[in-house]
Order: C-alpha cells, then sequence, then structure tokens
C-alpha cells in the first residue's frame, strides 16, 4: 500500500459535507464524500485549474478549514474554505468561496483576520471549529510542538495552551507525526476531528465525548478510495 505523506486535509460543507485532500508531491487531490463514506472512482485528479487561481500554490500549502454562517464582519452569509500557503518567505491566505467554487481574494495572512496566527504559521497542523465554545467562531489551532492556540476572530483574541493536561492531552505523544488535520461534523450526533500521522494511520478526536482513540490504520476499511496506487 502506498504510504500517505506530504498532504493537507480540509473540510468543506456547502452541499454534502466533504473532506478534500492535497498531495502534494503530484499536484493532485482527492474528495471523500461523508455521507457516501468513499472517494468516488475518478480521483485523484490534478488540482490544476480545478481550484481556480488557487491551483497553482498547492504544492506550498501548509493547513486549510471551513468557516460557515455570518462572518465576524456581518458580509456575508456563506462557506468559506480558507487555504494557507507560503508564497517565498511571505505566509498567504487564499479565502475560497465554496458557493460558486471561486478564490474570494488571496492575501498576506497579516492583511487579514488571522494576523495574530503568523507567528505559528509553520507550526499548524490543522484547525478545528470548536463550536462547543461559550463564544461563536472560536477555532482551536493544533501544532506539532506540543501546544495548540485557540483564536476567536470576533475579539482578536489568541491563547497558547499545552497539550499537556488539556482535553487534547492525549495527543502529545504523536506531535512528532502528524500530518494534518480535518473537521468532520456530518455525523448527527457526533463531531469528529481527524488527525492523521505517519505510517498510514490517523487518530479520532470526539469533540461531545472529548475522547481520543488510538491509532487507527488508513485503509480501504477506514477511507475507502483514499489510498490508491496513482
Amino acid at each position: 500500500m502506498p504510504t500517505l505523506q506530504n498532504f493537507v486535509a480540509v473540510d468543506w460543507r456547502n452541499g454534502p459535507d466533504r473532506i478534500y485532500f492535497f498531495f502534494k508531491d503530484t499536484g493532485t487531490y482527492s474528495r471523500f464524500n461523508l455521507g457516501d463514506n468513499e472517494v468516488p472512482k475518478n480521483y485523484p485528479l490534478a488540482v490544476g485549474s480545478n481550484w481556480a487561481d488557487f491551483g497553482k500554490h498547492v504544492k506550498e500549502l501548509r493547513f486549510g478549514f471551513n468557516t460557515s454562517g455570518v462572518a465576524w464582519d456581518a458580509s456575508a452569509d456563506s462557506d468559506m474554505l480558507w487555504l494557507f500557503y507560503n508564497e517565498g518567505s511571505t505566509p498567504m491566505v487564499c479565502k475560497y468561496r465554496q458557493m460558486d467554487d471561486n478564490v474570494y481574494f488571496k492575501k498576506p495572512v497579516e492583511q487579514t483576520v488571522w494576523a495574530p496566527i503568523k507567528p505559528h504559521f509553520e507550526k499548524i497542523v490543522g484547525v478545528m471549529w470548536y463550536e462547543k465554545a461559550e463564544t461563536k467562531h472560536t477555532y482551536w489551532m493544533l501544532m506539532n510542538d506540543g501546544n495548540y492556540l485557540i483564536y476567536n476572530p470576533w475579539s482578536g483574541k489568541i491563547k497558547i495552551k499545552p497539550l499537556k493536561d488539556s482535553i487534547w492531552r492525549g495527543l502529545e505523544k504523536y506531535k512528532d507525526r502528524m500530518i494534518t488535520a480535518a473537521l468532520n461534523d456530518h455525523p448527527t450526533f457526533n463531531t469528529f476531528f481527524y488527525i492523521f500521522l505517519t505510517n498510514n494511520e490517523y487518530l479520532r478526536y470526539d469533540i461531545n465525548g472529548g475522547t481520543i482513540s488510538d491509532p487507527i490504520p488508513v485503509n480501504e476499511a477506514s477511507w475507502p478510495g483514499l489510498v490508491q496506487d496513482k
């Protein structure tokens, strides 16, 4: 079985819920349909023009995540995908509009609402929208140094917390193996945050239950169609 490495997973909520996987070494991507529990047979596909003007940046993609509902600046009611990447030495973000499948803007991170995360940019593995927080639009940003960030764009406040002694304490021993992470809020009663590890394994964090699984193999039983000889 091929080894999954150097890839980025992002969640998508417009229409049927999905998780997209970008494979940076090959410039390809796959779409995992959460409702069908599979990757359709025609994937992976070349990123290219399938992702509008963002396609040329995929090899430098670092992490990404979805935001939904009325924005904190009250500008829109929509699903947005935020794709964070490097352009040379500059941390950048692409705001991708899911409704019309197109780029809304591409800007340096420091010129956007995400400016406070810039000092931690290279350490972030994945982002979990923590909808159980008292303040809506609170994001937990998992890092590969044994810490995580809590950031709320409404207030602009950011906190650095250690994994140790937190509800994410079970992740600390895997910090050197983390590749990427993505949220799945498709189940009716559960919301899961998936953390993908080296050696074709992943962890499942149950947000409602507060539990973290042991490593689970990524294979045809767990992620049908994701690992392919292509």
